[in-house]
């Protein structure tokens, strides 16, 4: 096996139901996590500008070490403002639109699929229609405990009410139910029909990534979904097929991860043949490497799963799987602070490590070794950067193979 060189690189990062990664923000938190990168392999980074558009948010990244500098153009997919079309709703359409979500996943199938691939990710589904049903219920027991007490059907009515009003503004917030109701709303919704404004967006990058594959400067091409971002990456990745059946074998490599992915959760749902189609497609193709990094601790992704058996589609066409431990890529400290704090361990995939590790989110981005042999290697880039942040062996020029280390060729 060989390994490739980069010093220029494009990214489109796809986030998943996010509603705290808008505009700025996301840009500071990129900033703060690659300063663990540069801690921990000795390498330096720099930030330019945010450049803020309708379709996606730019900054530019240069990272270096003594014999190497990778300039990339990263470029986060916006889908902010669908996630707060949902989050603007009220309670009131919300809860129901839920519960409907609810019970077409559960109809669906989807429900016994994550019991057989990961209980943990059915754990995660049924959680918030559990708590809810537990407000529900603690809100129906007082009120007919005001019935017992008081003779009134009328102030057990009152009781009940208020009770649950009291419990939505407190635990339903404190508790995060109504993001949570709002991703499983929107799941279903993407499922059954699509979201218009996210068709449009996704067809618009789509023409954007094969003029970028076709004609541009960059060694690499970096198509990285996380959580259910990675659904949509494969949704837009689909659509630049549909452009050019050719992407990726002519002039710029193109490459696809899914990190923490929730491609499944859509995938075994018995009405997401549309997007099963599109899993096959993207799958098959000759100029499109996919790997897809999944973590056991990480209760909102599917473990040491081949994601193309668990949808009925041909296995050889899959994804390179590779199997991640958090715990070996955070100091001791860190890792048990954050190991009950599930969201947080699901960012762990988009955030810097303290440790050099096979997995890391900004040698994979903004490193000099492409996030294909990146992924091909069984220890990640950790044989490929000496301590002081140097490439190991003979500096290459862009686009030449590095000889690989002898105890690492030969097969996968």
């Amino acid at each position: 096996m060989t390994r490739t060189a980069v010093s220029k690189r494009l990214v489109f990062h796809v986030g998943g139901y996010d509603p705290i990664t808008p505009y700025a923000g996301a840009q500071r938190r990129f900033i703060r996590e690659i300063a663990r990168f540069q801690t921990a392999w000795s390498v330096k980074a720099s930030i330019g500008g945010l450049h803020d558009g309708a379709d996606q948010t730019k900054w530019s990244v240069t990272t270096s070490g003594p014999d190497w500098q990778v300039e990339v153009d990263y470029r986060l997919v916006r889908w902010d403002d669908v996630i707060e079309t949902f989050s603007r709703r009220t309670i009131f359409w919300r809860i129901p639109l839920g519960i409907i979500a609810f019970l077409d996943f559960v109809v669906s199938g989807a429900l016994w699929a994550y019991l057989r691939t990961n209980w943990h990710y059915a754990g995660f589904f049924l959680y918030p229609f559990v708590m809810f049903g537990i407000l529900a219920l603690v809100s129906f027991l007082v009120g007919m405990f005001a019935v017992k007490t008081s003779g009134s059907i009328l102030v057990g009515m009152i009781a009940t009410v208020l009770v649950l009003a009291a419990l939505l503004l407190g635990p339903w917030r404190w508790l995060h139910l109504g993001a949570l109701f709002d991703d499983w709303i929107f799941s279903r919704e993407y499922v059954r029909g699509g979201n218009s404004i996210l068709e449009q967006r996704l067809d618009r990058l789509a023409a954007e990534i094969v003029a970028a594959a076709s004609d541009c400067d960059a060694d690499e091409v970096l198509v990285i979904g996380h959580s259910l971002g990675a659904v949509l990456a494969v949704d837009l990745l689909d659509r630049a097929l549909t452009l050019d059946p050719a992407l990726g074998t002519r002039q710029t490599a193109v490459t696809f991860l899914t990190i923490g992915s929730s491609v499944l959760k859509i995938g075994v749902h018995n009405g997401a043949g549309r997007f099963r189609a599109a899993v096959a497609r993207v799958a098959r193709s000759r100029g499109i490497f996919w790997g897809d990094y999944q973590a056991r601790v990480d209760i909102m992704n599917f473990y040491n799963i081949d994601p193309m058996a668990w949808m009925a589609l041909p296995p050889e066409n899959g994804p390179v799987i590779r199997l991640v431990e958090i715990g070996r890529m955070l100091e001791h400290a860190t890792y048990r602070r954050i190991r009950l704090r599930f969201y947080r361990l699901h960012c762990q995939f988009v955030s810097g490590n303290d440790k050099r590790a096979s997995y890391d989110y900004f040698m994979l981005t903004c490193g000099p070794v492409s996030a294909r042999s990146q992924t091909l290697a069984p220890d990640g880039a950790v044989s490929m950067i000496g301590e002081d942040g140097a490439l190991v062996g003979s500096p290459a020029s862009s686009g030449e193979p590095l000889a690989e280390p002898a105890w690492r060729t030969g097969p996968r």
